[in-house]
């Protein structure tokens, strides 16, 4: 099992930068994957990012690519989410997300990923 929490200030203007984090505990391996999804109201859930626990490995969907870093501590067992340029199209629920395995063709899709934390809202104003 992982427990994932997020945490992060979520109220900004419009080109403004936020840093999410997501705290992780439990049964986290070095070919794990962690990600960043996000939902908007009345949209599908959207891959944002992800990475290889124990590797160099990141993932970015094309809209966070540039704009969106993520990042891990291991020795703090975090994973950061760096937003720059942000726009009120971000709006959204933003999730942390794990895997037991960082699987690179399938990275992207939600059900690759069996724990999720609560949630965090993200709001952009325009």
């Amino acid at each position: 099992q992982v427990q994932l929490v997020e945490s992060g200030v979520g109220l900004l203007q419009n080109g403004g930068s936020l840093k999410l984090s997501c705290a992780v505990s439990g049964r986290i391996f070095t070919h794990s994957a962690v990600a960043w999804f996000r939902q908007a109201p009345g949209n599908e859930r959207e891959f944002v990012a992800a990475l290889k626990w124990g590797g160099e490995v990141t993932n970015y969907s094309g809209t966070a690519k540039g704009r969106f870093t993520i990042a891990r501590d291991n020795a703090q067992n975090m994973v950061f989410l760096q937003m720059n340029s942000l726009k009120p199209e971000d709006t959204a629920v933003y999730s942390c997300a794990a895997s037991d395995w960082h699987d690179k063709y399938f990275y992207a899709q939600s059900g690759q990923y069996a724990y999720w934390g609560q949630g965090i809202q993200v709001t952009v104003s325009s």
